[in-house]
């Protein structure tokens, strides 16, 4: 049932916005018009739903982490894999200090989770554990597709605002034309924002993150684990934050726990309160006691 919410979620974020493209394309072209946004609609949804695992993974970084660099890893997510009976996804690691996991991809048989290399400096064993469990569980609750597809998409639909800060300045240009182009930057930002913050909203959140978490505890039989890991994340993450870059505020719709400071991102904010995870795991534990 959920993998078909799944595809539901992802086939609305697609068709969304290449609706309104061929709504466009009719306005300014008529008939012809309408044929060509219909082609280049379904070629750019096409186009996003390969590549979007890729974009998760590049806009952190990310590298394919071999096992002999990584061994506790690979054999913490190879034991979790055997005992849910599933694949085993590709291991990747970036290269920050902030720390974060996250699982991308269509489905369980291509999938990856991503770590960084803050997180394996910061948690115990037993800690990365319960957190990799978590990621784990979205994968084989097949709750990643929809999510990573709108992470993608909201990373293209915020590009225009990131490419003016990323011009060089023109050949004579003053300071004044460098502020014309942040002004024109943060003008997308501003207007393409929203479109961005709803996609992801509409395929992660409250719900998804706490079914992780109870799905994750099941799959570790280590609740506690999971609620201490998560407050060793928050405080490190008041420590060393993401940098809330627009490619990175798409991403973190898929990552365990909001990776920015409370002032930062918060648009894009997809995750409940740590408190109330931590509470439940809690809750949870003593149900198994």
């Amino acid at each position: 049932m959920r993998g078909r919410t799944d595809t539901v979620r992802t086939v609305v974020v697609l068709a969304v916005p290449s609706g309104l493209f061929a709504l466009a394309g009719l306005w300014l072209g008529g008939q012809p018009g309408l044929v060509i946004a219909v082609v280049l609609a379904v070629a750019a949804s096409t186009t996003l739903y390969f590549s979007s695992e890729g974009l998760a993974l590049r806009s952190v970084q990310a590298r394919p982490v071999p096992e002999v660099d990584q061994p506790l890893l690979y054999r913490t997510v190879c034991d979790l894999a055997r005992a849910a009976r599933q694949p085993m996804p590709r291991l990747y690691l970036a290269p920050t200090h902030a720390a974060t996991v996250f699982a991308t991809g269509r489905n369980p048989r291509n999938a990856a989770v991503c770590v960084t290399a803050g997180i394996l400096t910061l948690l115990p064993e037993r800690e990365l554990r319960a957190v990799l469990g978590h990621e784990l569980a979205h994968i084989y609750h097949r709750d990643i597709r929809a999510s990573t597809v709108a992470a993608a998409l909201a990373s293209v639909i915020l590009w225009p605002a990131q490419a003016t800060w990323m011009l060089p300045p023109r050949r004579g240009d003053t300071s004044h034309g460098t502020e014309d182009r942040h002004r024109i930057g943060g003008l997308f930002a501003l207007l393409l924002s929203p479109l961005a913050a709803a996609a992801l909203r509409f395929t992660a959140g409250r719900a998804r993150e706490l079914r992780g978490d109870a799905a994750g505890a099941e799959l570790t039989t280590d609740p506690l684990a999971l609620a201490s890991a998560l407050r060793r994340m928050e405080d490190g993450t008041l420590r060393r934050p993401l940098r809330a870059q627009p490619r990175l505020r798409a991403t973190s719709a898929l990552m365990i726990a909001n990776p920015f400071r409370a002032c930062g991102g918060t648009g894009f904010a997809t995750h409940p309160p740590l408190a109330e995870r931590i509470a439940r795991l809690e809750a949870l534990a003593g149900h198994d006691h």
